[in-house]
């Protein structure tokens, strides 16, 4: 697919503005679930933004209403200087959408489905190319309902694509993928990004979230409780490194802003070195927890978001993801 199909923005533009943003749902005996709460969230134009968070956590409630599928009770939303749920027809040709179900097989050939949707598109990618592009080279002319899992994931993708769009959401989008096929697609997202599309990118590998987004935001309770660049978010003191090594009491962990200094001194200034000596600094997903963690244990302390128990809670947290 060619990059420079349209030019990229500048590095200011923001494509998606969220403030305030609130959602509640009803739920059975009267209680009532915040399933967003007060969100506040910036993505410029061209920027790749994974929006992370464990299930429950009010992702799948945002994206929903800045893909204009569900209307927020208050707060102000705007994805290409539109308010999603009041927008025109034309608006949907300026975003594409991957969900995280697979497509509908029914009897059409891949060609003639892709073929089918970019009529609707002013400007969209060849069907060709973006078969290629998402590794669906000669399944053109196959039937949707013969293809395998991870095939179909593939033309979910390709769907959601073909019309050129200004914003990407992507929930889930290699779910089925082998790890070829899914940095296959992380170099097919590279050069969507590239080219100047927004992606909004959810996935619960996280792995893929560095690999791919430029930012990365982790949403819990319905809040955002922190935001940065993959190597940077959560802050110094969530990356502090440990010192493991082994000795004669057994294996042994120290937490220090100063690796080099003790592994000097357990080394006996380079003379010997401890058994199975290690320093490991902490990873994304390290962090995720930790995050994940704090924002729980600060939600017990505080006022519960369902009203009555919070057992309801989870009973909709796989819905309301």
């Amino acid at each position: 697919m060619n990059p420079s199909a349209r030019p990229g923005p500048g590095p200011t533009d923001a494509a998606i503005t969220v403030r305030g943003l609130s959602k509640t749902y009803q739920l059975p005996k009267g209680q009532t679930l915040t399933a967003v709460d007060q969100l506040e969230l910036s993505i410029r134009a061209g920027e790749t933004y994974a929006l992370l968070g464990p299930n429950g956590a009010g992702k799948s409630t945002t994206i929903e209403i800045l893909e204009g599928h569900r209307k927020p009770d208050s707060g102000d939303v705007r994805v290409l200087g539109t308010t999603p749920w009041k927008a025109a027809p034309s608006f949907r040709a300026r975003i594409g959408i991957v969900l995280q179900e697979a497509t509908d097989s029914g009897e059409l050939r891949v060609s003639e489905a892709l073929k089918s949707l970019a009529s609707c598109f002013p400007k969209p990618h060849g069907v060709d190319e973006v078969i290629e592009a998402v590794g669906l080279g000669g399944k053109a002319g196959v039937r949707i309902s013969t293809l395998s899992g991870g095939q179909r994931r593939r033309l979910d993708v390709a769907l959601g694509i073909i019309g050129r769009p200004e914003v990407l959401f992507l929930d889930e989008p290699t779910t089925g993928f082998d790890p070829e096929a899914r940095r296959q697609f992380w170099e097919l997202i590279r050069q969507l990004s590239s080219g100047g599309t927004t992606i909004v990118l959810t996935t619960h590998y996280l792995d893929e979230a560095e690999q791919l987004a430029d930012r990365i935001g982790v949403i819990n309770h319905g809040r955002l409780i922190a935001e940065g660049r993959p190597r940077e978010i959560g802050g110094p003191g969530l990356r502090v490194p440990r010192v493991r090594w082994r000795d004669a009491t057994g294996p042994r962990e120290v937490v220090t802003e100063h690796p080099a200094a003790l592994v000097h001194s357990l080394s006996d200034g380079g003379a010997t070195e401890p058994a199975e000596l290690a320093v490991v600094r902490p990873s994304l997903e390290d962090i995720y927890l930790q995050l994940i963690g704090s924002a729980n244990t600060a939600a017990l302390k505080a006022e519960p978001a369902v009203a009555g128990s919070g057992a309801a809670a989870s009973s909709t947290s796989g819905v309301l993801s």
